[in-house]
Parts: structure tokens; C-alpha cells; sequence
């Protein structure tokens, strides 16, 4: 346990790698990546890169140390060479339930740990440790003269030196450190490629069809591959579904909404019709059909967990002032290990009237929608909360039809006159509570999506501290 001495560089993930580091820019591949175009540089995870233009934007121009070619590489892929976003136990900004999440993967053991900012206090940071099935967090306080601590008898310069300290010994600690927790999924990368970024209308040709995914009442979605070296999602509209113009415009839009829990849009094709759509790529489909079929075997927890995840992507929609309309089970999108993404936000305001048919036709998603959106078409993002009310309970009964046993005509009446679906079979009530919020006659009386997500992201937490102190005498 060394002095404390003031640290030099305070570990900021925003300005870590900013154009003021100054000198020769080298940094370190965070995971591997596979050129998509001829512009872009291969490299592999440890490799060192030499960043050749300035480091701003999503693509960086860069060098590979080893092989010495150059070319265009995501800027989420790697981190300033010995920075604390180099590690490989630094998670940044990820929640405490996130946190937990990761660590009781199979792919990690007892021991298994990692380090992220600290939800509560800016420049502080905690460790979440594996312990046996259950993970422990520590709060990691700063002091002000620089240095880190979790018990204050033993302080240390370097995050990386209290690292070290308690790898080599538990020192109060419910384990020692063994290995960084394994990260299981790659990020995205910011568009398609440093070419798309702008030019984001691409050929048809450099599309391949491999299999059809789904079948939806405005078109397909497929499993597809672009430049034949990525992965990607078609969606594609039949032929009248909306206008060209007013898609182009609302896309516009979307391609701005980033957000991890949104389905990213990546490039689209609409100078003639079918439009095509090309998103990230989910490889399970749509929830409905996951809770149908191999999403049964879930439990609560996990179903929580993705009402969560739902309900995250939300908030960030109604931070942006942004209204989803058809927020539904058949339009979230399941990767793998339970991530889920909302998909078709914003889609529903552009479907031609005659298709969309009368508010009782069959395409009209009455089931799912408030009654001052069905009644005087008032949608807004509290309609959308609504929504997401009806949304809880297809999780927890694998997707059943809302209402069931009653018609779209029924339950347009019903509601408007005070009736509400009643609890589903094995809904816990505080999870029924929640649906009733959501389902309140004043839309301004129902919660927000940043609260909903709160709720469901603590909804098995127990009162009391969260984080444990070392158990050492100070």
C-alpha cells in the first residue's frame, strides 16, 4: 500500500482519448474487428494502433503497430494505451443490476471482478466481485489529494495498483480478485462504416438475402448480409406501405436515436420500391415469438430484467422527446443472453391511413393502445407508457393475446368505461401494481419511463445498503 501521492491524470472516459492527449497517438484494441470495406483496418484485441488523424467522430484513421497497414477503425473499439479504459476489468459506465448481470455469466467463476464508475458519486468508482453465486460490490472512494481507497487504512496512487493489491489478497475483501469479468458482447459500431456515415443511401447490390426471419403486416424482415462481410437486418415494406419521402425524412431522425437499447439503423434503400430498412442485426426475432417458443423457460427475474431493458430504451426515447406508437412485444427484438432493443419506433405516424384501416380494423393495434390515442388519436409518450403497461403483461403470460377472450370492439368500449385487464395468472402483485399505473384514465397521472425503469431495474432489491464495507478493522 503505497503513500498517497497526488495522481497526474484523473481517469475521465470522455477526455482520456481527446484530441489535447498530445504526441503520438497510440491506443489499444479493446476487442477483435473484421474490415467491412476496403477502407477499413482488421485488427485484433491487444493489438496497438497509431491513430493518424485527429480523434474525434466514430472513425478514426489508424495504423496498425504490427502489420503496418492503415485504415478506417470504429473508435469504440479501442482506448489510449495504458489508460484505465485499456483494462480489462474497467466497465466505465454500466448500473450496479448490469454489473451483476455480467458477472453471473457462465463464462466467469468465483473471484471473477470488474470496476465502473460509481452510480451515486462523480469521480468515484465501485468493484463488483463474484462471490459464489452472488455478487458483493465495494465502494472505491477518491480522496481528494488524488488516490483510491475501499478501506481507509490502505489507500494506493493507482486504481491499477489497488487492483493488484487485492488480486494478491483478499484483505477484507469476500474474495481476492482472479479474473477481469469476460466481456461477452461486442459494441456496436457507430453506423455500418466510415462510408455509410454520411452516404447512408446504399445499392441493393450490395445486399444478400440469407433467410427470412419474419413475416409482419407491412413486409419481411430477413437475416442479411452487407458488402458480403456484415451481418445486418432487411426490413422490407411492401410496396405502398408509406411514402418514400416521408420515411426518408422520419429516418433521418431515427439514424440520430443511439441508444443501446435501441435497435440502431444503419443505411436504407428507397429509391424504388420495396423500401428497404437495414438495422443491427438480433439474432432470436421478435419477443412475441421467443416468449412463445424457447423464451419459456424464463423465470421473473429474467422477465423483469427485460422490462427493464425495455423500459431503459424508453426513457432514453422520452428524453428525446420521441414517441415510439406501436410499443409491443411483436416490435422488441431479443439477442442473445436476454438483451433486448426496441425496434420500429416511430414507423407507425408514416403507414398510409387506408392501411392502417379504421380504429376497430384488424390492423389497428387497439389491444396495445391508451384510449385517448384510439379514441381522438392523442398519442404522446404517456400513450406510450400505456403501452408499455400492456407490453408487462405478454412477459409474464409468454406472450399471450392481451384481453384475452374479448374483441378489439369489446375492449375499446370497456376501457374507455373504466375496465382494466385484470392481474395475469402468476403476476406478482407489485409488478400488477405497476401495469395499473401505466393503465391510469390521465395520461399525466402515469408514471414516467425514467421511474418505470428504476422500478423494474430494483424491483428485487432488498431495503438496506447495497454495498458492503471491507470487513477489516479501520
Amino acid at each position: 500500500n503505497g503513500p498517497t501521492v497526488p495522481i497526474t491524470v484523473q481517469p475521465d472516459v470522455e477526455t482520456s482519448a481527446g484530441p489535447g492527449s498530445g504526441g503520438c497517438k497510440i491506443f489499444v484494441a479493446l476487442y477483435d474487428y473484421d474490415a467491412r470495406t476496403d477502407e477499413d483496418l482488421s485488427f485484433k484485441k491487444g493489438e496497438h494502433l497509431e491513430i493518424l488523424n485527429d480523434t474525434q467522430g466514430d472513425w478514426w484513421f489508424a495504423r496498425s503497430k504490427s502489420t503496418k497497414q492503415e485504415g478506417y477503425i470504429p473508435s469504440n473499439y479501442v482506448a489510449k494505451l495504458k489508460s484505465i479504459e485499456a483494462e480489462p476489468w474497467y466497465f466505465g459506465k454500466i448500473k450496479r443490476i448490469e454489473a451483476e448481470k455480467k458477472l453471473l455469466l457462465p463464462e466467469n467463476e468465483h473471484g471473477a471482478f470488474l470496476v465502473r464508475d460509481s452510480e451515486s458519486r462523480r469521480n468515484d468508482f465501485s468493484l463488483s466481485v463474484r462471490d459464489g453465486d452472488t455478487v458483493k460490490h465495494y465502494r472505491i472512494r477518491q480522496l481528494d489529494e488524488g488516490g483510491f481507497f475501499i478501506a481507509r487504512r490502505t489507500t494506493f496512487r493507482t486504481l491499477l495498483e489497488l487492483v493488484d493489491h487485492y488480486a494478491n489478497e483478499a484483505d477484507g475483501l469476500c474474495v481476492n480478485l482472479r479474473k477481469p469479468c469476460v466481456q461477452v458482447e461486442k459494441p456496436m459500431t457507430s453506423g455500418l462504416s466510415h462510408s455509410t456515415r454520411d452516404q447512408w443511401e446504399i445499392e441493393r447490390s450490395s445486399l444478400k438475402f440469407v433467410r427470412k426471419l419474419g413475416q409482419g403486416q407491412f413486409g419481411e424482415v430477413w437475416e442479411g448480409l452487407w458488402n458480403n462481410t456484415t451481418p445486418v437486418a432487411i426490413k422490407t415494406l411492401k410496396p405502398g406501405t408509406m411514402d418514400p419521402k416521408d420515411f426518408l425524412a422520419e429516418a433521418q431522425i431515427m439514424k440520430k436515436l443511439r441508444h443501446q437499447k435501441l435497435v440502431q439503423l444503419y443505411a436504407v434503400c428507397t429509391l424504388e420500391e420495396p423500401i428497404y430498412i437495414i438495422t443491427e442485426l438480433m439474432k432470436h426475432g421478435s419477443l412475441l415469438e421467443f416468449l412463445q417458443g424457447k423464451g419459456r423457460s424464463l423465470q421473473l427475474p429474467q422477465l423483469i430484467d427485460m422490462a427493464a431493458q425495455i423500459a431503459a430504451g424508453m426513457a432514453y426515447l422520452e428524453a428525446q422527446n420521441y414517441i415510439h406508437r406501436d410499443l409491443a412485444a411483436r416490435n422488441i427484438l431479443v439477442g442473445d443472453a436476454n438483451v433486448v432493443k426496441i425496434a420500429d419506433f416511430g414507423l407507425a405516424r408514416l403507414i398510409k391511413e387506408d392501411e392502417y384501416e379504421a380504429r376497430v380494423g384488424a390492423r389497428f393495434p387497439i389491444k396495445w393502445t391508451a384510449p385517448e390515442a384510439a379514441n381522438y388519436s392523442k398519442f404522446s409518450i404517456k400513450s406510450d407508457v400505456w403501452s408499455f403497461g400492456i407490453l408487462l403483461t405478454e412477459l409474464v403470460t409468454y406472450g399471450r393475446i392481451p384481453y384475452p377472450g374479448m374483441t378489439n370492439a369489446e375492449v375499446l368500449h370497456q376501457v374507455e368505461h373504466g375496465y382494466r385487464m385484470p392481474c395475469p395468472p402468476g403476476c406478482p402483485p407489485a409488478l400488477y401494481e405497476i401495469m395499473l399505473e401505466t393503465w391510469h384514465k390521465d395520461p399525466m397521472k402515469r408514471p414516467t419511463f425514467e421511474t418505470l425503469q428504476w422500478k423494474l431495474e430494483d424491483f428485487f432489491t432488498m431495503e438496506g445498503s447495497e454495498y458492503k464495507e471491507a470487513a477489516m478493522a479501520y
